[in-house]
């Protein structure tokens, strides 16, 4: 990814290629983009979907639709990816960053007809680099111990896995940006 291919902010749109060659088209979510998340939800496999939530989780309502629609684009940030090819919803980032700007977690979320394609490496990128452009020093990544696929993305792209005290069910991953 290159300097061009960041989001410098919450109105711009950038093309992020993907290994297996589908182009993507990443903005920043927003309000109006609810219904769309929803669907993009409800395509998503079950088991990825506990994943990403860290509970089981049926059809998203407006409650937990919220804090991925209305952030400040700053601190907090949602990005959703489009296949420019066919124009639907195939992905989700989000980045949340602690008050001090020093750290973000990165939770990355890719429709199931699209698991394989380079979609969630593609957003695993795009949201490290704009931590870094952020100026935090680290991402990090909780995850389900079950959740392989997950956790060897991030071990390729970097990370390093952490027990995640209190909770051995759970593996904290961290990459350092500096």
């Amino acid at each position: 990814m290159t300097a061009a291919t960041t989001l410098a902010d919450a109105t711009r749109a950038v093309t992020v290629p993907t290994r297996s060659g589908v182009a993507l088209t990443v903005r920043a979510a927003h309000a109006e983009d609810e219904d769309a998340l929803a669907a993009f939800f409800d395509a998503v496999l079950p088991e990825d979907r506990r994943f990403r939530f860290l509970a089981a989780a049926g059809h998203l309502d407006h409650t937990r639709l919220l804090p991925m629609t209305q952030v400040d684009h700053w601190r907090t940030e949602s990005f959703l990816a489009f296949d420019q090819a066919t124009g639907e919803l195939v992905g989700s980032a989000m980045l949340a960053c602690d008050a001090a700007m020093e750290t973000g977690e990165v939770a990355v979320s890719v429709r199931g007809d699209y698991r394989g394609r380079g979609v969630g490496w593609a957003l695993l990128d795009l949201v490290a680099h704009e931590a870094a452009r952020r100026g935090l020093e680290r991402v990090i990544a909780i995850e389900d111990r079950c959740n392989q696929a997950a956790i060897d993305l991030e071990k390729d792209y970097g990370f390093v896995a952490h027990g995640v005290e209190g909770d051995p069910h759970l593996v904290m991953l961290e990459k350092v940006l500096a």
